[in-house]
Formats: C-alpha cells, structure tokens, sequence
C-alpha cells in the first residue's frame, strides 16, 4: 500500500468513528471524572510513598 492509499484508509476509518461519537451524559461525566479522579490520587501516593522509601533508605545508607 502506498501512502495516500493508507492516508485514506485511515479517514474513512476516523469518520466512521465521527459518527459513532455522541455526547456523554451527566452521569457518565461524572462516572469519568471520579475515576480519573481516584486513579490519579492513587498513582500520586504510591510517588510519594516511594519517594519517602527512597528518602529513609538513603538516610539509612549514608
């Protein structure tokens, strides 16, 4: 396949898509966002306990 070939292909295969598309309602917006929210405030503690790890292991070394 040439370029323009798979350029193509590739629109077609985003309008499909364009048209699929709707908008989220309430509900499923605020689904989202307590997730995103929840996973978010779980990657951030497990950076801080590792930092804190981190941290107690060099004062330990050293």
């Amino acid at each position: 396949m040439d370029l323009t070939s798979k350029l193509k292909s590739f629109l077609l295969q985003c309008t499909r898509v364009w048209h699929l598309l709707r908008k989220p309602t309430t509900e499923e917006l605020k689904t989202v966002s307590k997730i995103s929210a929840i996973g978010i405030l779980i990657i951030g503690a497990v950076g801080f306990f590792i930092s804190d790890f981190i941290k107690i292991l060099e004062r330990f070394f050293s």
